[in-house]
């Protein structure tokens, strides 16, 4: 009996984790950068010719101690990277896959698809715009900005 107990409480737990992990992964979103008439500013929202800035947190290191001194984000995302990593076997995802499905599950079923094919296009008309002429460049960075802000729009 005390092992059916025990099981229970560690499936409890899991799930519990689990859950915690799906509101975690809800809350990432990208930062752009911005230039304005020569004025930078950062923001949650795409801009015409954005750049996308790594927000990962850092995981700092007291130099007195020597001990690593991570902040609640941080140890969370450990945690569910280990979740995740334990559950690949199962899943078949990686930790980032795992992230962006927890954060589609809830959006409808025409909104995932619009979503997996901003997924593909967002890279290519990055490079494009990137890689695109000085006459064309303004078209490429529009439509790079419209399909960011269509895939924030749908919360993918």
């Amino acid at each position: 009996m005390q092992k059916q107990v025990h099981r229970c409480g560690r499936m409890h737990l899991l799930i519990l984790c689990m859950a915690w992990g799906v509101s975690a992964a809800s809350q990432a979103q990208p930062v752009y950068r911005c230039e304005d008439g020569g004025r930078v500013r950062y923001s949650h929202e795409p801009c015409v010719d954005a750049k996308v800035v790594d927000t990962t947190p850092t995981q700092g290191l007291d130099k007195s101690s020597g001990v690593s001194r991570k902040g609640r984000d941080v140890r969370r995302d450990e945690i569910n990277r280990t979740l995740n990593e334990a559950m690949h076997p199962l899943t078949g995802r990686s930790h980032e896959e795992t992230k962006v499905f927890e954060r589609r599950l809830k959006l409808p079923a025409l909104s995932k698809g619009e979503c997996s094919l901003l997924d593909q296009q967002i890279p290519q008309q990055a490079r494009a715009a990137k890689t695109a002429a000085a006459a064309d460049k303004a078209d490429a960075e529009l439509r790079l900005y419209q399909s960011r802000a269509r895939f924030r729009e749908l919360g993918c």
